[in-house]
């Protein structure tokens, strides 16, 4: 699903106009990448819960060349999906 397909289904299960709710999702989308930003997470109840995880850094292998390279340590988002939304999927 992309996400106007998610906007579109959305507006059909909300009653909003599809203005409304192509708003209402930039504004999650934002708010949640802001919280992130900001080290927070982010837990919706029976969903799931955003968050921040930090990597440290490594030695890694160009594959072509087979030359070490070092990776720094990086932060990246991450995803658990909550109890219901497991169950809902299985």
């Amino acid at each position: 699903m992309k996400k106007q397909d998610l906007i579109d289904a959305l507006t059909k299960k909300t009653g909003l106009k599809k203005k409304e709710t192509e708003q209402f999702l930039s504004a999650f989308t934002e708010t949640v990448s802001e919280s992130l930003k900001a080290g927070e997470k982010v837990a919706l109840i029976g969903f799931g819960t955003f968050g921040v995880k930090k990597r440290a850094g490594r030695t890694g292998v160009n594959p072509r060349t087979r030359a070490k390279i070092q990776i720094p340590a990086t932060t990246v988002p991450f995803f658990k999906a909550g109890e219901t939304l497991k169950k809902a999927v299985k």
